[in-house]
């Protein structure tokens, strides 16, 4: 079934996802000065938005040992997602065009507080546009998922790959590196698993499917996310409702 519907299910080592938490950390090439800079640009793009969700789980309760989704855009926008995955709880903690290293900042805020038997990631394609290279996306996933299992050892996660969209088709080779270079990651590891819906979302002539996107060209419709839904199901543990 894994391989008709476009997955790599597998697993990578405990000790090598500390090892990259570590290296994350020391960020090495990056001068102390470079990381304050950044840390302080995510802190003032997305607090507000991290301040929303908190605010959300005092106004109510918020189910822990759920299907958490967190990313960019993508994430934020998929308003159908309860339901979309009617017996299973899900969170959103989709947040604007974020990159993979904000996930990672604010990890202790919006991912492990909710313990999630399952993450599902959707981030990456800001990173290559903002002229990240694919090894360094790769970097970045393998620190967020060892950030995740630091905290929450037995969580899945899942990596939604980076998509295809009309918009940034002209940066569909270092789309494709970044996919099969964080699918090789998810090679060791049965807690990681790569979803692979840049294949889905292309049609026979090999470019992506036009009907599937909204007017920029860039998002997803319904059908987009349809195909999104399809590819994720059959991953998710056994329904809770």
């Amino acid at each position: 079934m894994g391989a008709m519907l476009g997955m790599r299910v597998s697993m990578w080592p405990g000790r090598l996802a500390l090892l990259c938490l570590v290296l994350w950390l020391g960020v090495p090439g990056r001068t102390g000065a470079e990381e304050a800079a950044w840390k302080k640009r995510t802190t003032q793009q997305w607090e507000k938005d991290i301040q929303a969700f908190e605010a959300m789980d005092r106004g109510g309760a918020t189910p822990t040992n759920a299907i958490l989704f967190v990313g960019s855009s993508s994430i934020r926008l998929w308003k159908t997602l309860e339901a979309d995955f009617p017996h299973h709880q899900v969170i959103n903690r989709g947040f604007g065009g974020s990159v993979l290293m904000d996930a990672i900042y604010f990890a202790d805020r919006i991912i492990t507080p909710y313990r999630p038997r399952m993450v599902v990631v959707y981030a990456g394609t800001n990173d290559i546009n903002d002229g990240k290279k694919p090894e360094e996306v790769e970097g970045d996933f393998r620190a967020l998922a060892a950030k995740i299992h630091t905290s929450l050892p037995e969580t899945r996660v899942a990596y939604i790959s980076l998509a295809a969209n009309p918009k940034r088709w002209s940066q569909r080779k270092e789309i494709r590196d970044a996919n099969r270079r964080i699918a090789a990651v998810c090679d060791g590891d049965e807690r990681l698993m790569f979803v692979d819906a840049f294949q889905a979302m292309l049609g026979p002539d090999g470019e992506p499917k036009p009907d599937i996107f909204v007017e920029d060209r860039l998002h997803m419709n319904a059908k987009g996310y349809a195909l999104w839904v399809e590819l994720i199901k059959p991953l998710l543990p056994a329904a809770d409702r």
